[in-house]
């Protein structure tokens, strides 16, 4: 168990790698695409698509697992150790899969970033701009709300002859 999570481990990291490499120069499908294909048919000088570079999941999955494929074999024949085991075999593939598909939304999510940091910037300038003018009302707000118990406090207390009793108040509202 704790191999096939070393390699489950390693196999993301190898997808990481293939997908960033293929991104940079895809020299190696564009050969295998000029062998292939006919004139007609071979790809664009600007077309970046690799094995797993702007590909669908199929023929990831085809280009990985025949990757895995070949190294397999050639491990059977130049290692004594049988280490070609199917849960292995299938730990590498799906890792690198997913490694692969990490990749790709790091990608992505880097030229999303790019794209909207100059909108981020006005946004958070905006909200910055519209909390201090929040504190600067809330500020506002307390010394308006203190400035009439000032001027109660600066009053006269009223003394007990010019105070009514509760009784002679409810007289005078009618309701006694």
């Amino acid at each position: 168990m704790t191999l096939e999570l070393i390699v489950f481990i390693a196999s993301i990291l190898f997808g990481l790698l293939i997908y960033w490499r293929e991104s940079n120069g895809n020299g190696l499908y564009r050969s295998f695409n000029k062998i292939i294909n006919s004139k007609k048919l071979q790809m664009k000088a600007e077309d970046k698509t690799g094995f797993v570079y702007q590909q669908s999941f199929l023929i990831r999955l085809v280009s990985i697992t025949f990757l895995f494929l070949i190294g397999i074999v050639i491990a059977q024949f130049l290692l004594p150790i049988d280490l070609a085991a199917i849960s292995l075999f299938a730990s590498m593939i799906l890792g690198t899969i997913i490694g692969t598909y990490l990749a790709q939304l790091i990608f992505k999510s880097n030229e999303v970033i790019d794209e909207q940091s100059e909108s981020l910037e006005g946004i958070v300038q905006e909200t910055l701009e519209k909390g201090k003018d929040f504190i600067d009302d809330f500020k506002q707000k307390n010394l308006d709300k203190e400035a009439p118990k000032e001027e109660l406090s600066k009053e006269a207390p009223p003394t007990d002859k010019e105070q009514k009793s509760a009784r002679e108040r409810l007289k005078d509202k009618g309701l006694l």
